[in-house]
């Protein structure tokens, strides 16, 4: 049991991610299904279109939400520096949306068009999908919600890098 609170421990964010995730493409899946059968969107033509736009717009904002507060868990203080927040984070959702747009027609063209359960370019729905999680993530990390470091953090990180060039030198000299 200590070893899964370990890994739980190392792996948070990134379980927390894959959770927020499987989350946020719920909240896509069901609003599409109520704008559909609730306010009789059909599915085709433009009200498809405008069905799939509304879903994608609730889904990034219940991601920046969620990915905010329990997956990066952002700390930011103040208006400005939370709509800046948002604004990145929704640039990044944009970005990796095209290319969720291009990228498997791109694919199909060069050959991985293959079906599976009468699904047509499954194989390329699939590699770009794992490709736009894995820059979602990359760009939440990196660019939307980039923790600042704190002094104790700078100083803590200086003085491990210390121990370790001392213990090199030791090991050299041991040699």
């Amino acid at each position: 049991m200590e070893k899964l609170k370990l890994l739980y421990k190392k792996y948070h964010e990134v379980i927390m991610y894959l959770i927020f995730g499987v989350a946020t493409t719920l909240v896509n899946w069901i609003t599409t299904y109520v704008l559909q059968h609730v306010f009789k969107l059909a599915a085709k033509g433009w009200q498809f279109t405008l069905t799939n736009a509304i879903a994608w717009i609730v889904a990034v904002l219940f991601a920046f939400f969620t990915n905010k507060k329990f997956v990066f868990e952002s700390k930011t203080v103040g208006a400005k520096a939370y709509f800046t927040e948002m604004a990145k984070f929704i640039g990044a959702r944009l970005a990796t949306g095209v290319i969720e747009i291009v990228l498997p027609t791109a694919l199909v063209k060069i050959g991985l068009n293959q079906s599976l359960l009468d699904f047509e370019g499954f194989w390329a729905k699939a590699v770009t999908s794992v490709i736009v999680i894995i820059l979602n993530y990359v760009f939440s990390k990196l660019f939307v919600f980039r923790k600042k470091k704190s002094a104790e953090d700078s100083a803590a990180e200086e003085a491990a890098d210390a121990d370790t060039a001392d213990n090199a030198e030791q090991e050299q000299c041991n040699e």
